[in-house]
């Protein structure tokens, strides 16, 4: 597993102010199990993070799981930096008009169908600020109230 998530698992299970033997028993496994997640020896199983996200009232650890534990998420999921929900709204509404000022460049370049060769670049740029924005949408769902 990458040294990035290591504690993701532990961050969710003290932001619930659980202890390991709290967090362990109500997740039926064992306390030394959990603490090979937290330590990132262990990825755990999908089954086991949907429980910890009920758990710890977390529904931004099972992003964060697939995003870091998975080649998939590591690959194709864009970034998500979870702030304070004020925060992350201000950063919605920027992303948001960041797209909204190349909407027709967007509109140039879709409008036939087809991206042509001599539009790649453009259409990269333009799929960076819409995965900007997904991502600053994802983080008002998982912000911090």
């Amino acid at each position: 597993m990458k040294r990035t998530c290591e504690n993701i698992y532990k961050n969710a299970r003290q932001s619930a102010g659980l202890t390991q033997e709290q967090a362990a028993a109500l997740l039926n496994v064992s306390p030394r199990t959990l603490s090979e997640y937290e330590s990132g020896r262990i990825i755990p199983a999908d089954d086991i993070v949907c429980k910890m996200v009920v758990v710890y009232k977390a529904k931004h650890l099972a992003y964060l799981h697939l995003k870091q534990s998975t080649e998939v998420g590591r690959r194709f999921l864009p970034e998500l930096h979870i702030l304070d929900l004020p925060r992350s709204v201000l950063k919605l509404q920027k992303e948001v008009k960041d797209v909204t000022d190349i909407h027709s460049e967007i509109v140039d370049v879709a409008c036939d169908g087809e991206i042509e060769e001599h539009e790649r670049e453009t259409w990269g740029y333009i799929e960076k600020e819409i995965l900007e924005m997904v991502g600053a949408g994802l983080s008002v769902i998982f912000a911090k109230g």
